[in-house]
């Protein structure tokens, strides 16, 4: 793709992500973005159908980043090992005001939604390659591990990080461990 172009879908989404932080969605108008972005509207119409298009490539853009810098290239270390949740907060540390914006806004719950889901695919995936006790519903251990991961993302992160990454994953792997989920997974730390 031409560098131009990305270089302006860059700055539009950057300008987005600002008012993201500032307002609600329903309040961002076009005009606004391309204002704070130094361009045209008819440019950001070029790029992105509408506000609802740029919301969804935002959303996009920054939980691909979010799974590509935590998640390994090979299957065979998936969540919730350890490492990768501390890699995964600590990312979001550094990149805490965008996702602080997306998971704060009231006009954003997908993003939220999204996130869950994709842990409990991945979760799923782990289960179904190390299997589970027979006694436990696969469902409900999938839906448990994922609530408990985001919820405590969620909190963190909305909370202006009030523990550092290492710490809160520290603490929520002892939960994990101390309900016994953890083994079904792996003795990694």
């Amino acid at each position: 793709m031409d560098r131009r172009i990305l270089k302006t879908q860059k700055s539009v989404m950057k300008a987005f992500a600002e008012l993201l932080a500032e307002k609600d969605f329903n309040q961002i108008t076009i005009n606004e973005i391309a204002d704070r972005a130094d361009v045209s509207r008819g440019t950001v119409y070029l790029h992105y159908i509408d506000k609802f298009d740029l919301l969804d490539k935002c959303m996009d853009n920054y939980f691909n980043k979010l799974f590509e810098t935590c998640m390994p290239l090979d299957d065979t270390n998936r969540l919730p090992s350890k490492y990768l949740i501390i890699h995964a907060f600590e990312y979001l540390e550094q990149h805490a005001s965008i996702y602080t914006a997306l998971l704060n806004n009231k006009g954003v719950p997908a993003f939220r939604k999204r996130m869950s889901a994709a842990i409990q695919e991945s979760l799923g995936e782990l289960v179904d390659s190390r299997g589970i006790d027979q006694e436990m519903s696969r469902e409900v251990l999938i839906q448990f591990l994922s609530s408990a991961i985001v919820g405590v993302l969620e909190w963190w992160i909305i909370n202006s990080l009030p523990i550092p990454a290492a710490d809160i994953v520290k603490q929520l792997w002892s939960l994990l461990e101390r309900f016994q989920v953890i083994p079904y997974f792996s003795d990694s730390n």
